[in-house]
């Protein structure tokens, strides 16, 4: 038995739960090694407090979890086929009476909650999310190599979208670019959708790149991250094309002494909200503070934004092992946007940046 899963049944029995019913693909890759993106069809694993567990996916995937290295009972089900006749057949040769089922409740839906609900009509349902979450939060060496080689890609694609700023060039032309640099590097996969934004467009912290071009005096903002076995980055750097006003230039040294002095904060033992507040006070007494409306940054691992969160009021104390983002930004409508972004991991006295292309103001002539 994998330490995962021998780590969720230990919280099984303690809680005297009889059934975990898995079905977050990043929580069935976590526990099983097995990457899926089943779309509609169901993925899930079966765990047990005290029998082996089982994984339920679709027949033609059946070969892929094998390669992944699941060792258990494996259940594929064909599209014409009911796999949750196969899921109660396969629970009832384990466990005579079910009373108690783990769930994800923020993940699984209506239909199919009602459908484990007529399979095992006397349970009662209780939440695992928090301590997935916690079992995810603390990283190990392998883990944590996975995300340094994530970040260094993060980096590189950062310097193709700089390589590719010039006069006239839209976003997307410049996210295209970046793109095909990563695919060339031979990564797959994006962490989430990547965002390149220039000019005024910079100053929506969610913003859609699009055909806006690049031009002199723009700050041109990078959001993105890869996944590298797994395992996600996500760093955000902003640049100069050009020379900047002085606004531009205030707007942007707040924002990077703000995420310094936040970063340098990082340790064990620090409260995430005392982190948040960090930064948060260095761009308030400078008068932007209405201007930075999220929170500092969040976990990062198998899933881009994960457990914990960052915020001004989490008091939740920081623990080696931990990887997060360090995120402030500085929002300006029609005059600027600028974020700058690290994943840190949380080292036995202090910090590690996983993330490492320059913060200090680059300059694209």
């Amino acid at each position: 038995m994998n330490q995962r899963l021998e780590n969720l049944m230990d919280w099984m029995k303690e809680k005297e739960i009889d059934f975990s019913f898995i079905t977050l693909p990043d929580n069935v890759f976590y526990l099983s090694g097995f990457r899926s993106d089943p779309n509609e069809r169901l993925l899930a694993i079966g765990v047990f407090a005290e029998k082996e567990p089982f994984l339920i996916c679709p027949q033609m995937e059946i070969e892929d979890a094998k390669r992944a290295g699941w060792g258990y009972e494996l259940i594929g089900y064909t599209d014409i086929e009911n796999p949750w006749e196969m899921i109660e057949r396969s629970t009832n040769s384990r466990v005579s009476s079910i009373r108690k089922i783990a769930i994800e409740k923020e993940h699984l839906n209506v239909e199919r909650f009602e459908q484990l609900q007529y399979c095992f009509s006397d349970a009662a349902f209780i939440g695992a999310e928090e301590k997935l979450h916690q079992l995810r939060m603390i990283k190990d060496e392998h883990e944590l190599n996975l995300l340094r080689k994530a970040a260094e890609y993060a980096d590189l694609a950062v310097q193709a979208g700089v390589n590719e700023i010039t006069e006239g060039k839209s976003e997307l032309e410049i996210l295209a670019a970046i793109e095909f640099e990563m695919k060339k590097q031979g990564i797959a996969e994006m962490s989430f959708s990547t965002m390149v934004l220039t000019g005024k467009n910079a100053a929506s912290p969610h913003g859609t790149p699009g055909v806006t071009k690049v031009k002199k005096g723009d700050l041109v903002l990078f959001d993105l991250g890869v996944v590298y076995e797994g395992y996600c980055s996500d760093i955000t750097r902003t640049v100069a094309y050009g020379d900047l006003n002085d606004k531009q230039l205030e707007i942007y040294e707040t924002v990077l002494k703000a995420e310094k002095a936040a970063v340098h904060a990082v340790k064990p033992g620090v409260k995430a909200k005392e982190l948040d507040l960090t930064a948060r006070k260095i761009i308030a007494e400078a008068g932007y503070g209405d201007y930075f409306p999220h929170r500092l940054g969040h976990g990062l691992g198998i899933s881009v934004h994960e457990y914990p969160s960052l915020t001004e009021t989490n008091e939740l104390k920081i623990e080696q092992g931990m990887v997060f983002t360090i995120e402030p930004g500085i929002y300006v409508p029609e005059i600027a946007g600028v974020r700058i972004e690290d994943d840190v991991y949380v080292t036995e006295t202090g910090v590690e940046v996983l993330t490492k292309f320059p913060k200090e103001l680059q300059i694209v002539k």
